[in-house]
């Protein structure tokens, strides 16, 4: 008995060895990063309904009024509707991205136009048909579809702006990670730290280049300039590595599950690229524009379609995660993490 005790009590030596108290919290902590990641994705995408879906209407002064009490009365609070003086002047505002679409009233007949703008998402737009389509026909009335702002030939669902500010944000917090893994999780001081942001912001640059080189004139799946959008993707790399260096900085390894906490379980499924933020729930669309993943979807589709309308909040989201990773960076640098144990600093 003794001999049949002893391969036990070695194998339970063995897992005690293998499988630290450290190793057994930090798989805990992936599970509930995965679990997050399904609660996250499936609980933001797999049932979009339209909450204030900003609907103009363009219609003589006394029919306005009763086209647009008709679109707010759809339920659960669907449609903000508002009144456009022409045509003209509602595709100006669809472009400047504070409508997304405009129902059109003929006096002198009873089919009407819709006009939407693809470009600032297709889901929105089927939406807004939806929506309108009903109402008009409540109303004995048609409708006819202009898209005004259709999509590129290359960019056939309108997700090539969204996917390639995933590859920049992936990009963003591998770079910093590896950086962290291979060298130490926080620079050993401010001037090693500087080398690092240095590095990244190389990186970034690369990154913001061959990216728009990719979807642009490689794939023909996005337009627009290639000095704004390499831009815009250098910053949307630099933020989320700055930030992801800053977490390593604070907690250790620990800081690239909150990374990917931030930027891929949250990030991603509120940026507003598969379904924008009016057909988002709630706690989704509240954040999405905070994120540099929605932020950078934002200037990208901006840049390429929009004439690049409404660029201040989202260059300033990503300024501003980029100015607080690079400062946290900084002054993490010399301290100890606050979670995990200290790590050799090389670089």
């Amino acid at each position: 008995m003794p001999r049949m005790a002893e391969p036990a009590k070695g194998f339970v030596n063995d897992l005690k060895d293998a499988v630290t108290p450290r190793a057994f919290l930090l798989v805990v902590a992936v599970l509930l990063l995965q679990l997050g990641f399904i609660t996250s994705y499936v609980g933001a995408l797999h049932q979009p309904k339209p909450h204030q879906l900003s609907i103009a209407v363009v219609a003589p002064p006394e029919v306005a009024p009763k086209l647009t009490a008709a679109l707010e009365s759809v339920p659960n609070e669907a449609v903000r509707a508002s009144v456009e003086p022409d045509a003209e002047t509602a595709k100006a505002r669809i472009k400047d991205q504070k409508i997304y679409a405009a129902w059109v009233f003929d006096p002198a007949g009873t089919q009407d136009t819709l006009l939407v703008a693809e470009a600032r998402g297709p889901a929105a737009s089927g939406a807004a048909e939806l929506i309108v389509t009903k109402v008009a026909a409540a109303q004995h009335r048609t409708v006819e579809v202009q898209d005004t702002i259709p999509l590129a030939a290359g960019d056939g669902k309108g997700l090539s702006s969204f996917y390639l500010v995933v590859g920049w944000c992936v990009g963003g917090y591998l770079v910093a990670s590896i950086l962290g893994v291979s060298a130490g999780a926080r620079p050993a001081n401010t001037n090693r730290a500087t080398v690092r942001l240095g590095t990244l912001a190389l990186y970034s640059i690369a990154a913001g280049l061959g990216g728009t080189l990719i979807t642009g004139p490689i794939l023909n799946a996005l337009p627009g300039s290639i000095l704004a959008l390499t831009a815009v993707g250098a910053l949307v790399v630099f933020s989320v590595g700055a930030v992801t260096m800053a977490l390593q900085c604070l907690f250790d390894i620990i800081g690239i599950g909150v990374a990917v906490l931030i930027f891929v379980v949250l990030g991603n499924p509120s940026a507003g690229g598969v379904y924008p933020p009016p057909l988002l729930p709630t706690f989704w669309r509240a954040i999405g524009e905070w994120i540099p993943n929605g932020a950078g979807t934002s200037a990208t589709r901006s840049i390429a379609y929009l004439g690049s309308s409404a660029m201040a909040l989202p260059l300033t989201v990503l300024a501003v995660w980029a100015v607080l990773g690079v400062a946290v960076t900084y002054v993490a640098a010399a301290r100890r993490p606050l979670l995990g144990r200290p790590t050799p600093n090389r670089v």
